[in-house]
């Protein structure tokens, strides 16, 4: 199963593009639905104060594998 090994920000510092440990680069909304598929490890969509659908890692107690803390490609 896939993971997200980077991202790509905006320069407002939203996360756009999401890599994988295949190598693929995902759009934040293909993302989303691969993560509400199970297709990818260790992510989830909840749906924010602001009523839309947002990706985030998995809780673990660790902030290092945090989506906004990944290495940026």
């Amino acid at each position: 199963m896939e993971q997200v090994v980077a991202v790509r920000k905006n320069k407002d510092g939203d996360i756009v593009e999401l890599k994988l440990s295949s190598g693929q680069v995902v759009d934040y909304k293909s993302a989303q639905q691969m993560a509400k598929n199970n297709e990818i490890e260790n992510v989830n969509v909840f749906k924010g104060r602001d009523n839309e659908e947002h990706l985030r890692s998995n809780a673990d107690g660790r902030e290092d594998n945090n989506l906004d803390n990944l290495p940026m490609f």
